[in-house]
């Protein structure tokens, strides 16, 4: 990247931070934010009008926001004790049903992670005794993994809390705002799987 335009995009964040810093004073965290991206975009524009910014409006946001969510449930999460994978992993056995328990491909599954981080995390669960590893009956090679009772009502506490907490960060919006909110955020799920140079 040629110095003068590291030296501009440097001075943007530079300056996006700093603004959104003095507008936290003055104003809710959510409109400093609203500023700060804004400013970006037409910071963009001045330096580079052959280039188009306003993808900046959304992407900005959304990383934004995700941020902002993870610190938000971690605190939940680190309120019951977990981790956000333990919190995870855990779900994922409570949502399965009686009685709780699944093989490692089905975690796999449901958890989109790969085989290694899966056998670590059990491990790492199943020595606090939330979960713990049974034979299938039927073929004693297949290993199963299931809730213990400890783990059980570790996840039905967490949960509550964790489901509390998410609405209260879409508190403010209607349940119409919500179904509209989802549904164009799988039209960018899909337009980002599209566009991902793997698929």
């Amino acid at each position: 990247m040629p110095a003068r335009r590291f030296r501009t995009l440097t001075t943007t964040c530079h300056t996006a931070a700093a603004i959104a810093k003095r507008q936290k004073a003055t104003t809710a965290p959510g409109a400093a934010t609203d500023f700060a991206i804004d400013h970006v975009v037409e910071q963009w524009r001045r330096e580079r009008p052959d280039l188009d910014p306003e993808p900046i409006r959304v992407i900005g946001r959304i990383s934004r926001l995700s941020r902002g969510i993870d610190r938000r449930l971690k605190v939940v999460f680190d309120h019951h004790g977990l981790r956000t994978w333990e919190y995870d992993l855990l779900a994922a056995l409570r949502r399965m049903g009686p009685p709780h328990e699944v093989t490692a491909g089905e975690l796999l599954e449901a958890l989109m992670i790969t085989s290694g981080a899966v056998t670590n995390r059990i491990d790492r669960l199943e020595d606090r005794g939330l979960v713990e590893r049974t034979k299938a009956p039927d073929d004693k090679r297949v290993v199963r993994m299931c809730l213990t009772e400890a783990g059980h009502r570790a996840m039905d506490a967490a949960v509550v809390d964790h489901l509390d907490n998410e609405a209260a960060v879409l508190g403010h919006l209607s349940p119409t705002e919500r179904d509209e909110l989802v549904r164009l955020l799988r039209a960018v799920g899909r337009g980002l799987d599209d566009a991902d140079p793997a698929n």
